[in-house]
This record gives structure tokens, C-alpha cells and sequence, in this order.
């Protein structure tokens, strides 16, 4: 099986340190046999876990149960309420923990000692389910982290400071990161294209247009800056001969 997927972030959080050495051994052995790249961040307790977390989002969490001061279930409570779309996988030495687990939708859990065919196992389901996924992106939001599948955004606007995602439900996400970094993000290859300074919209939802506005499916209306229009133009019908 050949993978090659973007790179990884995985936690381990536990409070042994030969623990965490040998967890991170066998899950570099399971990168090299898939060739999934993968960034490895070790933790031996809850709190410094979730406030990492909170700055640097990871993928994957391998997560001790028993541990000192936070434990690993109200660890992943706080992890939950902040991002729900991280993978948890907890570790334990007793399975009695596993119908506690779907409380905090948690992938799996691995007993102590770990096997390798085991861990092997549910980390093929994480890649898995990141590959057939619909093209997302996990975006800082005021309350935590969020994915936002491209195919449900209809536009970004930026407004003093905060940058709203208008989805075609009528939703409305907001994220307290800069406008400039989803412009970096959101790029014309995956469909995205700025009309003006302060919006980018995703084309695949764009209903109609004219030289000055464009309407998306759902109805709302936003501006086209002159200067964009016949690059807009351009970019739409691109995109829809490439769809069709």
C-alpha cells in the first residue's frame, strides 16, 4: 500500500517515559512501512496535551487513561469541546474503559502493552478516513477548531479582523485567523478565487454573475472588484470546464 498523504501530526500523551519512547518507535515503524510522513509531539500529562493542542492542532491523539493531576478521559472531554474533529485513541491496561470511550467519540483504544498489528490497525483506519474524505480544512474558530468540508462554503468575508465562512446551509463559521493566511490556504486549485479584497468565494457554489456581483446558490450576493472581474470571469468558467 502506498500512501501519500500529507504529513501527519500525531500526540502521545503518557505519563511513563519509557511509555512514550516505545509507542513512538512502533508508530515511526508503521510511517515507514506506509510512507506516511509523520510529526511526532510526546506529552506526559493531560494539561499540557490540550493547551498544545490549542496552538497546533493535531491529527491523532494516542491518549493514557490513568494519569496523574488530568486524566485521560477529562482530557478528552476538553480536547472535544474544542475540536471535533481530531482522532483519540486511548490507551489503556484494562478495557473497561471502552464503552466510556464513545462518550468522547473516540476512535478505538489499544491495550498496554501495545501490540504493533493493533496500533498498525486503527492508524490504517485514521489515513483511511483522511483520504476519502471530501477536501476539508480544519480552521481556527473563535470556540476551538473546526473542519469545513470546501463543497458546503459558499464565500469568506473579511471583517475587522475575523474572518466569517458563509456556508450554503445559512451558517455563518467564524475564525479569529487572519484573512491574508486563507488566502494562502483556499487557492484557485482547490477551487477558491478572491473577487475582492475582502471576500474569496468558493466557484463550485457561485450560481450566477455580472461584471460587479456574484450570486451564490443559496442567494447571497457579493461584490466583484473591477479589477478582478475578467480574472473571476476567466477562473469560473476554468473551473466549470474542468468539473464537466
Amino acid at each position: 500500500m502506498d500512501w501519500s498523504e500529507d504529513m501527519l501530526k500525531i500526540g502521545i500523551c503518557d505519563d511513563s517515559k519509557i511509555f512514550l519512547i516505545c509507542a513512538e518507535k512502533l508508530i515511526r515503524k508503521w510511517s515507514d512501512e506506509r510512507r506516511i510522513p509523520v510529526k511526532i509531539y510526546t506529552f506526559n500529562n493531560g494539561d499540557k496535551l490540550v493547551a498544545a493542542n490549542t496552538e497546533e492542532r493535531l491529527d491523532i491523539i494516542f491518549l493514557d487513561i490513568i494519569m496523574p493531576l488530568l486524566n485521560g478521559m477529562d482530557a478528552a472531554r476538553e480536547l472535544r469541546q474544542r475540536d471535533k474533529s481530531v482522532k483519540i485513541i486511548f490507551l489503556t491496561s484494562s478495557p473497561e474503559f471502552a464503552l466510556e470511550s464513545y462518550e468522547v467519540k473516540a476512535q478505538g483504544y489499544v491495550l498496554k502493552p501495545i501490540a504493533y498489528d493493533k496500533l498498525k490497525e486503527l492508524l490504517d483506519e485514521c489515513a483511511q478516513s483522511f483520504a476519502e474524505e471530501p477536501k476539508n480544512m480544519v480552521i481556527k474558530t473563535v470556540t476551538g477548531y473546526q473542519k469545513l468540508y470546501f463543497h458546503e462554503i459558499e464565500y469568506a468575508e473579511a471583517q475587522n479582523k475575523r474572518v466569517f465562512f458563509h456556508l450554503r446551509s445559512g451558517n455563518i463559521i467564524e475564525s479569529a485567523e487572519p484573512f491574508h493566511s486563507f488566502e494562502e490556504r483556499f487557492s484557485s486549485q482547490d477551487g477558491f478565487f478572491k473577487c475582492h479584497r475582502s471576500y474569496l468565494v468558493y466557484l463550485q457554489n457561485v450560481d450566477h454573475f455580472t461584471a460587479a456581483e456574484i450570486t451564490t446558490k443559496s442567494g447571497r450576493n457579493i461584490p466583484v472588484s473591477r479589477g478582478y472581474a475578467k480574472a473571476f470571469k476567466e477562473a469560473y468558467f476554468a473551473q466549470m470546464f474542468q468539473d464537466s
